[in-house]
């Protein structure tokens, strides 16, 4: 039995057994870098959908998944702020993250500023080291916590649905997630982009 399948067995087993309790756990470690991919997790999340024939449960499970972010990202976000790089370099090849990912995560923070965040969070291999170098740079903790949920939410949201619509073959996703994940982010994009416009547009009425 592969190393996948033992541990896709094992995170399933934790959601049905702990649900909504399990999912948040989940997140919150994938988010301070535990490597436990929420392309499991938010795919099987909703497979459990599915089978209970809960539309409820799929929000639920984005919203206890996002608030699981939140908390595990904070945590990263002040090991950043207080402990620094050094923390990273030396521990990171524990938590599966490179050198290397850590530079690309600092890159897209220097080019981009907290907008990295919020796109980061969408972003396989960045998503969950992003806060880091928010912490680093000392971003602003309000900042921070709004791009983290509004980050979290189409990525969570858009994997559980997937989950939800594919059923038993959920699985499926984890063979073209490396498809799947642009189009989320492309798809965020594009809603970030509109919402911009249309309050943009908005503030130029109220200011005529």
């Amino acid at each position: 039995m592969s190393i996948l399948i033992t541990f896709t067995k094992a995170v399933t087993w934790f959601i049905e057994e702990f649900g909504l309790l399990g999912i948040f756990l989940t997140m919150a470690a994938e988010s301070c870098l535990i490597p436990i991919p929420s392309e499991i997790v938010m795919p099987f999340s909703g497979y459990v959908a599915w089978l209970n024939n809960s539309q409820r449960f799929l929000i639920e499970a984005t919203i206890t998944s996002t608030i699981g972010n939140l908390i595990g990202s904070i945590a990263l976000y002040y090991i950043g702020a207080r402990i620094g790089r050094p923390f990273i370099v030396k521990y990171g090849r524990y938590f599966l993250v490179s050198e290397g990912e850590l530079k690309y995560a600092e890159e897209l923070f220097r080019r981009y500023g907290s907008y990295a965040v919020f796109f980061g969070r969408m972003m396989p291999a960045v998503r969950t080291i992003i806060s880091f170098p928010a912490g680093l740079f000392k971003l602003e903790i309000p900042k921070f916590i709004i791009l983290t949920l509004i980050g979290s939410i189409p990525w969570n949201f858009a994997l559980t649905y997937l989950g939800f619509r594919l059923g038993p073959y959920w699985t499926t996703i984890l063979d073209y997630s490396a498809y799947i994940d642009p189009i989320i982010v492309v798809a965020a994009a594009a809603l970030l982009l509109y919402v911009l416009f249309r309050s943009r547009r908005r503030a130029k009425l109220h200011g005529a």
